[in-house]
């Protein structure tokens, strides 16, 4: 059964810092581009960020560079993002995706699989 977990949400401060994880299984990990994206209510589901754990090639979103950096361990199918001067408009609820194939930086319709998502709520 492909499972994707996301875990790691939660409230901060702005200019705090969060580290979400997600923990893969039921598939090849090294044959898939793992991203994670972010939905607000009422807004896009928007790509922050992606890792080829195949090669370690990272993307990144614009209004991330330089404050997020996802990372991955291979040997337990895990990936993290590590989310540093956080800010009130990073909240939303954070998605950890699968994409089989892709390019880094693909739209979410090209992932494959998806987890259910973890809240972070970033507070002025």
């Amino acid at each position: 059964e492909v499972q994707l977990q996301a875990s790691g949400g939660g409230l901060v401060q702005a200019g705090g810092s969060l580290r979400l994880s997600c923990a893969a299984s039921g598939f090849r990990f090294d044959d898939y581009v793992i991203g994670w994206f972010r939905q607000a209510p009422g807004k896009e589901r928007e790509e922050v960020s992606c890792i080829d754990p195949s090669d370690g090639s990272t993307y990144y979103g614009d209004s991330v560079k330089g404050r997020f950096t996802i990372s991955s361990e291979n040997a337990k199918k895990m990936v993290w993002l590590q989310m540093n001067s956080l800010k009130p408009e990073d909240t939303a609820v954070y998605y950890c995706a699968a994409g089989i194939g892709i390019r880094l930086g693909a739209p979410p319709l090209m992932y494959d699989y998806w987890g259910r998502g973890t809240q972070v709520t970033v507070s002025s």
